[in-house]
């Protein structure tokens, strides 16, 4: 009994186990990066230094919470791999991603802004929602993708 649970812990996660792994880790990162973000808001206003400050804070602790975890449970670590290095290539792949979040989000709403029949109703109340939701799902496959690449350990 002992022995098939120790080979069941080594083993490899299949692709799926990994990305709904990755799912997991990264709605939890979200909740912290939101939790960061609104409590220094609340806290201590919402100027637009502040709101900056925020998000960097909120940014950082859910990137590093995301990396420990990631690392630990979703992605096969490189043993031979320096750890900063490791760090610093997935903080660099995450800002990349914030970049094309943000870029994501504009480009929808610059659509909205020159497109007549989206420029009322719900499909125009909602525009914000709906650049993050498109946002977010194109990120997401590019975080995942990004990661296998540059930072899980090749066989």
């Amino acid at each position: 009994m002992e022995m098939s649970l120790k080979s069941t812990e080594t083993q490899k996660p299949t692709l799926i186990q990994q990305i709904l792994r990755f799912g997991v880790v990264g709605g939890l990162s979200f909740v912290i990066d939101f939790a960061v973000y609104s409590a220094i808001i609340f806290i201590f206003g919402k100027e637009k230094f502040t709101v900056a400050v925020a998000a960097f804070f909120g940014f950082m602790i859910s990137v590093t919470f995301n990396y420990i975890v990631s690392m630990k449970y979703v992605f096969e670590r490189d043993e031979s791999k320096d750890r900063k290095a490791e760090f610093t290539i997935f903080v660099i792949l995450s800002a990349i991603g914030l970049v094309l979040n943000e870029g994501i989000i504009m480009g929808v709403l610059a659509i909205y802004d020159i497109t007549p029949f989206l420029r009322s109703g719900l499909l125009w109340d909602f525009k914000e929602l709906i650049g993050k939701i498109f946002a977010t799902g194109i990120v997401m496959v590019y975080n995942f993708i990004s990661r296998k690449i540059f930072i899980e350990k090749k066989n």
